[in-house]
């Protein structure tokens, strides 16, 4: 099922949307104090420093943008006051305390966008601004962590005094600031800066070891001449090696798992949603197929298009393949909310769905498989995704965000740089805030006694329905060693 939908729509619940014409009006008042006390002075500003990406290098710089260069969907990143900060901290703390009385007492987006946004005539000042320089406000989030705008880079150099240029890395071409963005210094109170001023793209964290096919006659995963990858902690290409393919029922077996689905009643997801964070359409029947061929039951995820349809993104499209079959392997009952946005010469589609997600209270889970060092995030996006967890938490959603996929030089990744690390040790600022569950990667230690671990014949899962084909290979828990990259 497919839904289109703009970032102020709602999906489950009726919502107050907050909605800018030329004046802002909100559907609760927030009684908080107004922190801009000063008049908005263009002469007086103040650079918001670590907010140029470290590839809008001269060396990489192909020329300033045109005027009329569209610069959709930017996102303009608010921030709480000390003692707004201070109180959510307590909060979120007690939420957690079995003993308080606002244990699991979850608040809502617009209630967490009362408590800890700032006031109607902090948000009044700034959209005014921006709308001075020509930019369509299309919506403050209910959180009240961020603005959306649009506008040109013409408008951008204007508002923000920084040029949009071109920058031509490794045969790609990109958009980005070419220096760090200013702001009049009476917003400062309020505003933590933009997230983004570029189209250097967030990383899918998947690698891609070759291709395979499955014996008719053997049921046996078969690799390409070429192929060199991972599957059960051994190398298939390798003389000497089999490969063992991990099905859903397989990694039920391994965790132990199947007790959970075979319960009365089945621990499996149902009842439960979980959103995946996507910037690229997919094609549902590889879905499907995937499903049918591991004797899961149809479950097609729900597809919420946040504005413009992306369309399929290659490399985009294969990780969300991944995201979504293997959610619902696991979590094989439940509904899985799969939200796409596009990316856009000044804003990441990740981002924007996993903004939409956390504002519109999606799901109680929310899978996100994208990174991008802590260096490269910048400042602004460093806060954007800290901010956005811990509303995440606040709200009741269990943010779970890939890590360890890259090794240890996750810069030198994100920049496809060839030979040794230039940017040294680096963690994703997706995963690194203390209000997401990173899950880093593991790999089986079974690569000199898989017969112990893996059986050389499939068999029907235990407790699996009628007709259910066999894949299952695997015996038991299987110890674990530390993730290796190449």
């Amino acid at each position: 099922m497919r839904i289109r939908s703009r970032i102020s729509a709602r999906l489950h619940l009726t919502v107050a949307v907050l909605l800018l014409a030329p004046t802002f009006a909100s559907a609760q008042t927030n009684t908080v104090a107004a922190r801009i006390t000063q008049a908005v002075d263009e002469t007086k500003r103040t650079i918001l420093y670590g907010n140029t990406h470290p590839l809008a290098r001269p060396e990489f710089d192909r020329g300033a943008a045109p005027s009329s260069l569209p610069m959709q969907r930017m996102l303009l990143v608010l921030q709480r006051s000390a003692e707004q900060e201070s109180a959510l901290e307590t909060l979120l703390e007690q939420q957690q305390d079995a003993s308080s009385p606002n244990f699991h007492k979850w608040l809502t987006p617009q209630q967490f966008g009362q408590q800890f946004g700032p006031p109607d005539q902090d948000i009044q000042t700034i959209t005014s601004w921006l709308q001075s320089h020509g930019f369509q406000v299309a919506n403050v989030s209910n959180g009240r962590t961020v603005i959306e705008f649009s506008g040109t880079a013409g408008q951008v150099q204007e508002a923000f005094h920084t040029a949009i240029h071109k920058y031509s890395i490794n045969g790609e071409e990109h958009w980005a600031n070419s220096s760090d963005p200013q702001i009049p210094s009476a917003l400062m109170p309020v505003v933590a800066g933009i997230n983004t001023l570029y189209n250097f793209p967030r990383q899918p964290m998947h690698h891609l070891g070759g291709e395979f096919s499955r014996s008719e006659q053997m049921g046996k995963l078969e690799p390409t001449p070429s192929s060199f990858f991972t599957f059960g902690g051994l190398h298939c290409g390798v003389p000497g090696l089999d490969c063992y393919g991990m099905g859903p029922y397989d990694f039920a077996t391994i965790y132990n798992v199947a007790p959970l689905w075979t319960a009365s009643p089945a621990i499996d997801g149902t009842g439960q949603t979980i959103a995946v964070v996507g910037e690229s359409d997919v094609n549902l029947q590889d879905i499907r197929n995937f499903r049918n061929i591991f004797g899961l039951a149809a479950n097609d995820p729900q597809v919420i298009v946040n504005g413009t349809d992306p369309g399929t993104v290659s490399g985009d499209e294969t990780e969300s393949d991944l995201d979504l079959e293997w959610t619902g392997a696991v979590a094989k009952s439940a509904q899985i909310d799969f939200v796409i946005s596009q990316s856009t010469e000044a804003s990441l589609g990740v981002d924007l769905s996993a903004q939409y997600i956390v504002d519109n209270d999606l799901a109680s889970v929310l899978s996100e498989s994208y990174g991008i060092c802590e260096l490269f995030l910048g400042n602004a996006g460093n806060q954007f995704y800290n901010q956005l967890w811990q509303q995440a938490a606040a709200q009741g959603i269990t943010a779970l965000v890939a890590t360890g996929d890259s090794g240890s030089a996750v810069c030198d990744r994100n920049a496809r740089t060839n030979g040794p690390a230039q940017f040294g040790l680096s963690v994703s600022g997706f995963s690194s805030t203390p209000y997401n569950i990173a899950v880093g990667g593991t790999d089986f230690n079974d690569l000199t006694n898989a017969s112990t671990y893996w059986s050389a014949t499939n068999s029907v899962p235990p407790g699996a329905p009628a007709g259910t084909p066999a894949t299952v290979s695997a015996l038991s828990l299987i110890p674990e060693i530390t993730f290796y990259n190449t």
